[in-house]
């Protein structure tokens, strides 16, 4: 049975960083899309960024660009990161760790529906 688990999330100021991981077990085999989602209270959930286990190429939303980096443990693809920073008030929602399992990445990176295998979901709270 795979499970998603993610790091503890926390509470920020604006300006600051944050690193979230995922931690995928029962997953031991193959290769595969793993992302990074979240939801903002009243909002629909979206896509942050997701990356390719088999070759770490990455797809980013808009409004992460150039602030998050998703990435991969480089000794087992079974662990995921994303690194938050320059993080503003927008960013406030509840992340979740996902998995195709199995699936590439594109060309529907986003799509919700594609993905198997979700996380508990961790909150990031950005204050001014």
């Amino acid at each position: 049975q795979v499970q998603l688990v993610e790091s503890e999330g926390g509470s920020v100021q604006v300006g600051g960083s944050l690193r979230l991981s995922c931690e995928a077990s029962g997953y031991t085999h193959g290769t595969t899309c793993m992302g990074w989602f979240r939801q903002k209270p009243g909002k629909e959930r979206e896509g942050v960024a997701v990356l390719y286990t088999g070759g770490g190429s990455t797809y980013y939303g808009d409004s992460v660009k150039g602030r998050f980096t998703i990435s991969q443990d480089s000794a087992k693809n079974t662990t995921l990161y994303l690194q938050m920073d320059s993080l503003n008030t927008e960013d406030t929602a509840m992340y979740y760790c996902a998995a195709k399992l199995p699936g590439g990445c594109w060309p529907s990176a986003f799509s919700l529906s594609e993905y198997k295998y979700w996380g508990q979901g961790t909150q990031v709270t950005v204050s001014s």
